[in-house]
């Protein structure tokens, strides 16, 4: 019998490569969907696993499998570091999404390394993950997954946008939740920051004293994506063979770059909330600290732009993963096919459970 109150920990790991997002939350059913952060962190990753990280793309089938399997390990001792240090105690399942390695639903191939059924005996816990896999298998994108949790627990906005390694968004639409990504976010913005040594363009500062490079910007404003109709989904893979060579090829300095790309997202995500007029829109994410792209989104619509909490911003897609694993505990449905565009609406996952004495 399903209850109405779970436990979880939720855990995010994004392109962006900004770290693990790990959340302990609880969940209450009253009698629509209610949730309460308890714990939350970001575990930064090593410089090894940051490198080996960015090289997914490049690994073989046996290498990518041998990554997996190191890469499951690390993500476990993480999670059971996370849990002994706050000193949780009871946790109906770890919620984990993983850590996108090859996302190619069109070739029906996506590919998460870190979950691996060995990990809930790692962990000697329950263990939901692997949401992406049975949607491609259903013709589906395997992503958006964050929109049904938008729609349980954020309904009250507009839009729900999230600004991370890409910017994604979701809405609802003559009752149907629609949502899709729309441009490359902070995998790129990160990229340039960090072949300056920085991890990041903190505050957009050094993107807000760069010049905007018309031709570049109208360049990548043509690229064929962003006339495809959703449901569609972007990946590394996209990026490095479409826009890192774009980029390279007009020979910028890098501020300048920075400060062209971030006028490219804002005019691709003014794009997409102009569509409603005097509409609340919840921004989360990393992006969301991001002060100078915010100022360009808003230079570029009439709408509301919220930031919420810390918690929010930067552990959401953390906690609608817990959310994910609960409806997947359920047996209800987490992933729409109006999003992915699947063949149907599913519940998705796997679910794992430790194996006594098996290491």
């Amino acid at each position: 019998m399903n209850k109405g109150k779970y436990s979880v920990i939720g855990v995010m790991s994004g392109t962006s490569l900004d770290g693990i997002d790990i959340v302990h939350v609880q969940f209450y059913l009253e009698p629509q969907w209610q949730f309460k952060v308890l714990k939350a962190e970001t575990i930064q990753y090593t410089s090894y696993w940051k490198q080996a990280l960015q090289a997914l793309v490049d690994l073989k089938p046996e290498a990518l499998e041998v990554l997996d399997k190191a890469y499951t390990v690390y993500l476990a001792g993480i999670i059971k570091g996370f849990v002994q240090k706050h000193k949780i105690e009871h946790v109906d399942a770890v919620c984990s999404h993983g850590h996108t390695a090859l996302h190619k639903p069109e070739q029906g191939i996506t590919y998460q390394i870190g979950n691996r059924e060995e990990i809930a005996t790692y962990l000697d816990h329950r263990v939901v993950c692997n949401f992406r896999v049975q949607d491609v298998a259903l013709g589906g994108q395997g992503a958006p997954l964050v929109p049904i949790g938008d729609a349980l627990l954020f309904s009250n906005y507009d839009f729900c946008l999230n600004l991370g390694g890409f910017a994604n968004i979701s809405l609802q639409e003559a009752h149907i939740r629609i949502a899709y990504d729309v441009c490359p976010v902070n995998i790129v913005l990160n990229h340039y920051a960090r072949l300056l040594g920085l991890d990041y363009d903190a505050e957009g500062k050094l993107a807000s004293k760069g010049q905007l490079h018309q031709g570049l910007l109208e360049a990548l404003n043509a690229l064929p994506f962003y006339q495809e109709l959703p449901p569609k989904s972007l990946g590394l893979e996209w990026v490095t063979a479409q826009i890192f060579p774009l980029l390279k090829s007009f020979q910028l300095e890098i501020k300048d770059v920075l400060r062209t790309f971030c006028e490219h997202v804002a005019i691709q995500i003014s794009k997409t909330i102009n569509v409603k007029s005097k509409a609340s829109v919840l921004i989360t994410g990393g992006g969301a600290y991001n002060y100078f792209l915010l100022e360009r989104i808003k230079a570029h619509t009439t709408n509301t732009i919220i930031c919420p909490n810390a918690d929010i911003i930067e552990f959401k897609e953390a906690i609608i993963f817990g959310c994910l694993g609960i409806l997947k505990l359920r047996d209800e449905i987490n992933c729409l096919k109006s999003v992915t565009g699947a063949s149907k609406d599913h519940s998705s996952g796997e679910i794992y459970s430790p194996l006594p004495d098996k290491f």
